[in-house]
């Protein structure tokens, strides 16, 4: 849980993300050994903060840069406490944010590294996320995934990236990338690909954390109130998605009672703000997908839900941002808004798509869609395949449960 910060941090002085992450694992190995006798500290957070941030300030003094590094921490290192909890910035700017994690983000999304080595890269170090966690969240081989991670920290070290929020045209070129990363750790957090737990509620609320943060940072981009809009309306249904036993709840059986409505008020404020800033040019893919979730946020029931309105959303998203996922979501609205027959055709329309390939909720989808249309011997097999690819425990119960609450015969 704390991984994420510890890294942030000992980056923050290093100035080296791979070299970080082995300080923050040296720091977690000293409190197994230290804590089992001493106990547990106060502030366990502050602590593997501070045992990763001393063993940075060691290595820094060790190394032959020492003097360039001096100049960049605006400090001599020779004179700091043996433990230093806090390195300032030399200048106070106001446009500066004062976020490792968020500083973490931008430096691995650096426009040296490629679009998917910045998303596989800051999921790995700011979501803690696996390999196999990450190839999943991207639709992409775990090899390939892995070999990305490792070229990204050689790159990012090889061309001495510094340990930033950037300024301007640069923050601009990152942006894309910030946002793509903080929804996938979002999402991971929303529907965890793997383990045992359907939701990993730390996960949503770094993500959440950091979007509001980005915010407020960049006032006039209509895409990041967008992105906050969004993970707001999305994080509101949190409590109603899992059942007592952790299992989870679909979207037309949750209670809408449970729906956090301070959060609904902030997704629907900050929609207002992405409408706002984009003075009239065409929405981008996160203010879609914010309105998308402001349509389910605004009915009262799932029966009530506009669905033709959604489904018109996803025909604008999909052609502003296409993608197979995107056409998925598509033809569950078109499902709802026309019928089973209709949504059904545009499933099938995506068996042959090599990135849905193993996409367990392909099936899934088809399955429901067969099932409402009476042809359970079929939805069955359906459920059956798709409980085969998820890697989730929770999902993978729930559709094994579908395979047989499936009434019998054709």
């Amino acid at each position: 849980m704390e991984a994420p910060r510890v890294i942030a941090g000992a980056a923050r002085i290093v100035r080296d993300v791979g070299i970080a992450e082995e300080l923050a694992q040296d720091a977690l190995v000293a409190a197994l050994e230290q804590w089992p006798d001493s106990g547990v500290p106060d502030n366990p957070s502050a602590w593997l903060t501070a045992a990763a941030k001393n063993r940075a300030i060691d290595l820094v003094r060790r190394r032959e840069r020492y003097a360039r590094k001096l100049a960049e921490m605006g400090r001599d290192l020779e004179t700091a406490p043996p433990h230093l909890d806090e390195i300032p910035d030399l200048v106070e700017d106001p446009d500066a944010i004062d976020d490792d994690l968020l500083r973490l983000v931008f430096t691995a999304c650096h426009p040296v590294l490629s679009a998917e080595a910045r998303v596989a890269l800051t999921l790995r170090l700011l979501g803690g996320l696996t390999t196999a966690e990450i190839a999943r969240a991207v639709l992409a081989p775990e090899s390939t995934v892995a070999q990305r991670v490792v070229r990204a920290k050689r790159t990012l070290a090889a061309k001495n990236v510094p340990f930033e929020v950037p300024y301007g045209p640069d923050r601009e070129a990152r942006l894309g990338s910030v946002l793509d990363v903080i929804y996938l750790i979002f999402n991971e957090g929303y529907a965890a690909t793997a383990g045992d737990d359907y939701v990993r509620p730390a996960l949503c609320e770094d993500a959440l954390r950091l979007a509001r943060q980005l915010a407020a940072l960049m006032p006039k981009e209509p895409e990041v109130h967008g992105l906050a809009a969004l993970l707001e309306l999305q994080a509101s249904r949190t409590a109603a998605r899992t059942g007592p036993g952790g299992e989870p709840v679909l979207l037309k059986d949750q209670s809408r009672g449970r729906w956090n409505r301070m959060l609904i008020r902030r997704g629907f404020a900050a929609l207002e703000r992405a409408e706002g800033a984009s003075g009239g040019m065409a929405r981008g893919p996160y203010v879609l997908q914010a309105a998308i979730a402001a349509c389910h946020a605004h009915a009262g029931s799932y029966e009530e839900t506009d669905w033709e309105r959604i489904t018109a959303l996803y025909g604008l998203l999909a052609a502003r941002a296409p993608s197979p996922v995107v056409e998925l979501n598509r033809a569950v609205a078109v499902s709802m808004a026309r019928g089973p027959e209709a949504g059904l055709a545009l499933v099938d329309a995506l068996a042959g798509e090599p990135a849905l390939r193993g996409y367990h909720l392909l099936p899934s989808v088809r399955g429901d869609l067969l099932e409402r249309l009476g042809r359970h011997a079929e939805a069955r097999g359906e459920f059956e395949r798709a409980a085969a690819l998820a890697r989730n425990a929770r999902e993978r119960q729930l559709l094994l449960r579908r395979v047989k609450e499936s009434p019998s015969g054709v």
